[in-house]
């Protein structure tokens, strides 16, 4: 039987071996050592001290800027980078259209309101859209690198500038990524990042807030930690001090032994972006030119940190043939890891978008958003097939293979309408 006959037909597979072929984080024996160091010294630190202090600071130095707190998720450190930015009731924050649901839902739990603006073609804020979605009450606006892939910091730090907001960054995606050389979370305000399992810098589970802004840092400290970690570092003259035992009574601190990972992890995370970034380059120099496949455009000033790569699927290319049926054929060459994006999705398509009032009762006259309301993030959506990207030279043969198994069930697509 020939090679080049669809697996989904009865083939050959194009991938040699059965799946799973991605698992994130490689976990190195120093990554046990110091986890298992850290279970003998301490599984609870309630203040700025040991691993907790030797991360943060580790973050603070690799990012260059003044200040980091750890927190227990992602999501969590996006809810206190905007309550310490002072974002509370009425206040309206513009969020794209097309990101993880975190970046905006933090918002709810302040008071506020997420105003949702379009994407251009590669997935990034339309700002002509954000511009039109602006009111008295905009107060910032949100710079999300989907997929690792820098937004045009340049236009983003502009477009606030003129508009009088806050510029902040959900950098959850995007750990290492520069634009301009400079490094993706040190343009806004505050930047927020999450150490969940698959992020090029994971904990497990676990996040960080990174700012320049002392009082904003202040802030941070008292929306999720509180006590000895707040009365230490918040000065005792402060006027926010008198709060420090309390905080907002919110615990979101990071577990140490996630922090003992995520600290040894880091010091091999610009060896693995390297690798990533060498991979997506072969990947996409092959997938470039096959019929149906859109590789991402990656401008001159960026240096992704590649989470993933993000393909556009051009049905009138291949016969229109349904994107969940090339999907199929992919898999059935073994492909497993080639996916449709699922919760990263356009935000207005959420129950919780649509009618929050049922879960959040100060929502309650929130009105839909009518269909279409998104095009670009409907279209980008439901055209984008995701793959991992490997970093490590042993695992090549897996890139390669996997853009054999695209090439080889685009060239068929005719035998599968």
């Amino acid at each position: 039987m020939s090679d080049s006959l669809l697996a989904l037909l009865g083939g050959a597979p194009a991938v040699p071996v059965p799946g799973p072929h991605f698992v994130w984080p490689p976990i190195t024996e120093a990554d046990r050592q110091a986890v298992a160091r850290q279970l003998e010294t301490a599984v609870s630190i309630p203040d700025r001290s040991g691993v907790i202090a030797d991360l943060e600071d580790a973050l603070a130095s690799y990012l260059g800027v003044r200040h980091v707190v750890t927190t227990c998720t992602g999501t969590a450190a996006l809810h206190s980078m905007y309550a310490a930015a002072g974002i509370g009731p009425g206040d309206e924050v513009i969020v794209p259209a097309l990101t993880f649901h975190a970046t905006a839902t933090p918002l709810f739990h302040l008071g506020a309101h997420p105003v949702l603006a379009d994407v251009d073609d590669r997935g990034q804020l339309d700002l002509e859209d954000a511009a039109r979605r602006l009111t008295s009450r905009t107060k910032a606006v949100v710079a999300v690198h989907l997929w690792g892939q820098p937004e045009d910091m340049d236009a983003l730090v502009s477009f606030a500038h003129e508009h009088g907001l806050m510029l902040l960054e959900d950098g959850s995606h995007a750990h290492g990524a520069t634009w301009n050389r400079q490094m993706v979370g040190t343009f806004g305000t505050a930047s927020a990042f999450s150490l969940n399992g698959p992020k090029p810098l994971s904990a497990g589970e676990g996040g960080f807030v990174a700012t320049d802004d002392t009082e904003l840092y202040y802030r941070v400290l008292l929306h999720g930690q509180y006590n000895k970690r707040c009365r230490r570092e918040i000065p005792a003259a402060h006027p926010l001090a008198r709060y420090a035992v309390t905080g907002m009574g919110l615990k979101l601190r990071i577990h140490p032994l996630a922090a003992a990972l995520t600290r040894t992890q880091l010091t091999r995370l610009e060896d693995r972006l390297a690798g990533r970034r060498e991979v997506a380059a072969r990947m996409s120099a092959v997938l470039d030119g096959v019929p149906g496949i859109r590789v991402p455009e990656v401008s001159a000033a960026a240096r992704p940190s590649w989470y993933a790569l993000p393909l556009r699927y051009e049905s009138a290319e291949l016969g229109g043939l349904p994107l969940v049926r090339f999907l199929d054929a992919l898999r059935a060459e073994r492909a497993v890891e080639a996916d449709q994006p699922g919760s990263t999705c356009p935000l207005h398509t959420h129950p919780l978008f649509q009618v929050p009032g049922d879960l959040l009762p100060g929502y309650a006259d929130r009105q839909s958003l009518p269909v279409g309301s998104f095009p670009a993030a409907d279209h980008i959506h439901a055209t984008t097939l995701k793959l991992p990207v490997w970093h490590h030279e042993d695992d090549v043969h897996l890139a390669d293979a996997y853009t054999t198994a695209i090439a080889k069930v685009a060239i068929h697509a005719k035998d599968l309408l």
